[in-house]
């Protein structure tokens, strides 16, 4: 067994494949300067929390066999300037994945949006259907303790990220991996900072494409145009098929699949894009020789992957959801969701904008319309968040010229959010709450309550 040193083993990811390690009997240690929940209870759990949060170079010696490096770090990180002036092994978390599975079968989703939820499905029924498989995905899933495991399983499904390897290795993750068989669910231009234009952030995912193996196999969502002109690029040698949403039908309030053997299939999840992730699963478990029948069967049972249009509470009259979305595609998708699977009710649709991107007014311009389906829209506009990201504020006005919706309100502080909610009319409307943060450490579970909803 190795001895493996994490530098910034806080990050979701890096966690999770120290403690996947961990359970491998390898002997795992690692740094960070911050480590946040629920990374830092993990860690402490397993014994392998930092004493100190910090860079501390004399941990760094040549006993380590390898050093897996992390995007939160820097590239004049003293740990990695020690390891690199020691001649360690230096891994990004997208190379040491490959090295530990160049000798299996390996599946890489990638996409602006839906890749997450396309993992989960897949992992979901594999799992359900006993099959043997290796992961790495974005988010917690239900059944699953870690977000990664490496075993000696045949295949790896990989949650593909288009995000830099490393501090030091500037190419896009999934290029890494060098899948078998690659899935692409849509490019919508993201992470500005590390790709200040939209052909810079597309040449990532063409490059993916470029690369296809010989006998690989290239599936792509054909209802998105950016995505169907860039999978042109894909090689002779490698076969490429376009999908779109699965055929499906609303009652109550619910989805159901109109399955290809004549049967419906009641669903726990829904939406147009949810159901374009669907297909995009189904054929990638269809190439893993699961049939039909059998992947409808199983994600009947699939609930969704955790901040994915995640159920937090409800009455009778009433539902509240919260979502990672964070993305303009995001955004848009999520909220034409729930409008369509309850067009009746008024909808509430509250977002946070949190990340670099959505925070640079230069990025803001493509939110345009991303809220039309929310009767009443919320930008939360957190000063802390400003604070930390060093951004300059944006005034309301600027906010309300590119999101250009009728009825929009902007607000900077938790208490106040949660006033303008609670002064609602709250029959027959549903809340969504939108943020890849978390509204100012909001208790979603506690205001649920205060909303009048039940909870589980």
């Amino acid at each position: 067994m190795s001895k493996i040193h994490f530098i910034a083993i806080g990050g979701a990811a890096m966690h999770n494949l120290a403690l996947a390690l961990l359970a491998q009997g390898h002997e795992i240690t690692g740094s960070d300067d911050e480590i946040y929940e629920p990374s830092k209870s993990l860690l402490e759990k397993h014994g392998i929390l930092p004493a100190e949060f910090g860079w501390f170079p004399e941990k760094i010696n040549s006993d380590i066999d390898t050093i897996v490096l992390g995007m939160h770090a820097r590239a004049d990180n003293p740990e990695l300037l020690k390891a690199q002036e020691l001649g360690l092994k230096i891994e990004s978390y997208p190379s040491f994945i490959y090295e530990q599975s160049k000798n299996k079968q390996r599946i890489v989703i990638a996409g602006s949006h839906g890749k997450t939820s396309i993992t989960s499905m897949i992992l979901h029924v594999l799992k359900t259907l006993n099959k043997k498989f290796d992961y790495l995905v974005g988010a917690r899933i239900e059944g699953f303790d870690l977000m990664a495991s490496i075993t000696d399983a045949p295949i790896m499904i990989i949650e593909g990220d288009e995000y830099l390897a490393s501090p030091i290795d500037r190419r896009a993750k999934f290029l890494l991996y060098q899948p078998h068989v690659a899935l692409i669910s849509g490019i919508a231009w993201d992470h500005i900072n590390v790709y200040p234009t939209l052909e810079s952030y597309t040449q990532a995912f063409e490059n993916l494409v470029k690369e296809m193996p010989k006998a690989g196999h290239l599936f792509f969502d054909k209802t998105d145009k950016t995505l169907e002109a860039i999978t042109e690029a894909c090689p002779e040698h490698c076969q490429s098929e376009g999908y779109k949403a699965h055929d499906s039908i609303i009652r109550n309030g619910q989805t159901f699949l109109k399955g290809n053997d004549g049967k419906e299939y009641g669903l726990q999840v829904f939406g147009e894009h949810t159901l374009k992730n669907l297909q995009g699963a189904l054929l990638i478990c269809s190439q893993l020789g699961v049939n039909e029948t059998e992947f409808y069967t199983a994600i009947q049972s699939f609930k969704g992957a955790a901040k994915r249009l995640e159920w937090v509470g409800e009455s009778d009259t009433q539902l509240l959801y919260k979502d990672f979305a964070h993305a303009p595609s995001k955004v848009k998708a999520t909220t034409q969701a729930l409008k369509a699977q309850f067009p009746k009710r008024k909808l509430v649709a509250a977002l946070e904008l949190h990340t670099f991107s959505s925070l640079n007014p230069a990025f803001l311009p493509e939110y345009k319309g991303t809220l039309a389906d929310a009767d009443l829209a919320i930008i939360y506009l957190s000063e802390h968040a400003r604070a930390i990201k060093q951004m300059d504020r944006i005034e309301a006005e600027t906010v309300q010229s590119y999101f250009n919706h009728p009825n929009l309100v902007v607000v900077r502080e938790q208490e106040d959010l949660k006033q303008i909610l609670l002064k609602q009319n709250q029959e027959n409307q549903n809340l969504l709450m939108m943020s890849s943060g978390t509204f100012d450490g909001l208790d979603f579970p506690g205001f649920a309550t205060e909303l009048g909803l039940r909870i589980q």
